[in-house]
């Protein structure tokens, strides 16, 4: 697909982090684009930055997601471009002793779900809600309707302690890449899945110099934490290389975590 101000891209998680940087990236290609999150006072500067629009947006949430994409479309039109950068994680291991009383205690169910349905369903609904919206569209010169790029994790494949929650969640979204490509294929739908390393989002701005510095060390080459820019890169890449379906990418230095 050839980025232009004919486009318009919706970004989710698109206030910050990796959703940010791929929003700024689309925008400086003439893309029209409307961040979805919840932080209202990042997504609003960064929308007015780009000359796009916000719209608060819990990704849990049908009628939330829907309102959304019709505050989205009122204002720059039906989007050829999804990218689903929206999610969160939390680390509790399966079953552990707790600290303060000694006692056995299990993962909290609520917990797991929670993550599940931000992570998995909320990618998902945005996928299946923005893709319907694409079949109106008028097929480009390739016969394409549009892109939808997703965020999973290394996690997904290397997770560590505590993570279950968070890895099945990614690993969901490694999983149904494949088949939600076949799915859209004879409507011209391309879908392709990021799975980002350690990256210097503003979750680990906040962490201590000490742990940054570590976890940077812990990657093969480059030894750095990976910049946002990088995965918005690729999120490019894979929208406008028309050949680009169905696949998911992990983008780490070639880090390969061992238990911890």
């Amino acid at each position: 697909m050839r980025l232009s101000s004919s486009i318009s891209a919706v970004i989710t998680g698109g206030a910050s982090g990796l959703g940010a940087a791929t929003a700024r990236r689309l925008a400086a290609n003439g893309v029209k684009v409307a961040l979805f999150d919840l932080n209202v006072e990042k997504g609003e500067a960064l929308a007015a930055e780009l000359g796009g629009v916000f719209c608060r947006v819990d990704v849990t949430s049908d009628d939330q997601v829907d309102a959304a994409f019709a505050k989205a479309r009122a204002a720059i039109g039906q989007e050829r471009i999804l990218v689903n950068c929206a999610g969160t994680g939390n680390a509790i291991k399966t079953a552990s002793f707790d600290k303060a009383t000694g006692q056995p205690r299990h993962f909290p169910m609520a917990d797991f779900e929670k993550i599940i349905q931000i992570n998995l369903i909320g990618t998902f609904r945005c996928i299946a809600k923005s893709a319907a919206g694409m079949l109106a569209l008028t097929p480009l010169e390739q016969g394409e309707r549009g892109v939808i790029v997703n965020t999973a994790s290394v996690a997904a494949q290397d997770g560590q302690m505590g993570q279950a929650a968070y890895s099945a969640s990614k690993a969901g979204v490694v999983g149904m890449t494949l088949p939600v490509a076949r799915d859209l294929m004879n409507e011209g739908i391309r879908v392709n899945t990021i799975l980002p390393g350690i990256f210097d989002t503003p979750l680990l701005a906040a962490a201590p110099e000490k742990v940054r510095a570590a976890l940077a060390a812990s990657v093969p080459f480059p030894r750095r934490l990976g910049h946002p820019d990088e995965f918005a890169q690729l999120a490019e890449t894979m929208i406008t290389n028309g050949y680009f379906n169905g696949e998911s990418v992990r983008l780490d230095g070639a880090i390969r975590m061992a238990p911890r």
